[in-house]
């Protein structure tokens, strides 16, 4: 279900505004809306965690190209089975992406490109937000099929990366369906890498009636 978001102290949101204006009107590529502003408010606590972490964002996007990404058909062919922006949203209205593990092999991927696939999932999931209603994102991880040699720790640790510093407060709820009984281990491990509010949206979804809790199983692709 979509959860009440923590509300942002009003001062420190116009103060955080009046700062990035500023920085905007001299440079309209470092604009921020609304939304975006009371994301980093309630994840960096202060305007001036949150004020620095912008900054930074905005840089790491410029420096990574992530504006042009979407025009690397090559990385995204290359990539397309290990994950799937849906055309279908959750029953909040969430975008959804949707990460088959069976399709991922530490040993058979270059970390790189499949960073680089990921933060295109990220921005193509985000556009699709609508952020007047709700401005996260649902994460689907189907472990149907899973074996130890699908476990790609250090893409999930990239991952917890990219949401908590460029992406902050985006991940609304995160769905593992499917798990095996031998995933407590690894999930052991995952769960030290989250901070608390992060762990909290991490679901393990065990019939198909709970999943209906937040999506219409049908929309989750059979073809990947």
């Amino acid at each position: 279900m979509a959860e009440e978001l923590k509300p942002v102290n009003e001062e420190d949101f116009k103060l955080l505004k009046e700062r990035m204006n500023l920085i905007a009107s001299a440079d309209p590529a470092q604009y921020h809306n609304d939304y975006s502003l009371r994301r980093y408010l309630r994840a960096f606590k202060s305007v001036d965690s949150a004020f620095q972490a912008i900054l930074k964002t905005n840089k790491w996007r410029t420096e990574y190209g992530v504006a042009e990404l979407h025009e690397n058909k090559e990385l995204i062919e290359k990539y397309n089975d290990k994950a799937r922006v849906l055309r279908h949203r959750d029953i909040v209205g969430r975008p959804i992406i949707y990460i088959p593990a069976k399709n991922h092999s530490s040993s058979d991927r270059n970390i790189d490109d499949l960073t680089k696939f990921i933060v295109f999932c990220l921005e193509d999931a985000s556009k699709k937000c609508f952020e007047e209603v709700v401005d996260n994102l649902c994460i689907v991880f189907d472990l149907n099929n899973f074996t130890l040699s699908c476990m790609d720790y250090q893409v999930l640790k990239n991952l917890i990366w990219l949401l908590s510093r460029h992406y902050p407060e985006r991940l609304g709820v995160c769905l593992i369906i499917n798990a095996p009984a031998f995933f407590a281990g690894c999930w052991a491990v995952i769960k030290g890498w989250l901070d608390e509010n992060t762990a909290g949206k991490v679901t393990f979804v065990n019939s198909e009636m709970d999943l209906c809790q937040y999506l219409i199983p049908d929309i989750l692709p059979t073809d990947m």
